[in-house]
């Protein structure tokens, strides 16, 4: 990862993409937030220790709750179950 929080290098990213549930095709609705972006978010609630509504929706990872569901869609999904240790 990058010195900036929240940031998912290419290598990393290369890693985890392939863990993450594929989302069903849509119609209609709001165009999802990417997923990679959705885990910088994360990642940057996390490592700045702020509440998901604070997170800045200026920085384009979306909203925390978007965040926040994205984030127990892929817990009940188990996909941090798969994760090697060294992440």
């Amino acid at each position: 990862m990058s010195t900036r929080p929240g940031m998912v290098d290419d290598d990393l990213w290369k890693l985890i993409e392939p863990l993450l549930p594929p989302w069903p095709e849509r119609s209609r609705g709001p165009k999802l937030v990417d997923d990679r972006l959705c885990l910088q978010g994360i990642l940057y609630v996390l490592a700045n220790d702020i509440a998901w509504q604070l997170l800045p929706l200026e920085l384009g990872f979306g909203s925390g709750q978007t965040c926040w569901r994205r984030l127990d869609r892929w817990q009940q999904a188990g996909v941090f179950e798969q994760l090697p240790v060294s992440c």
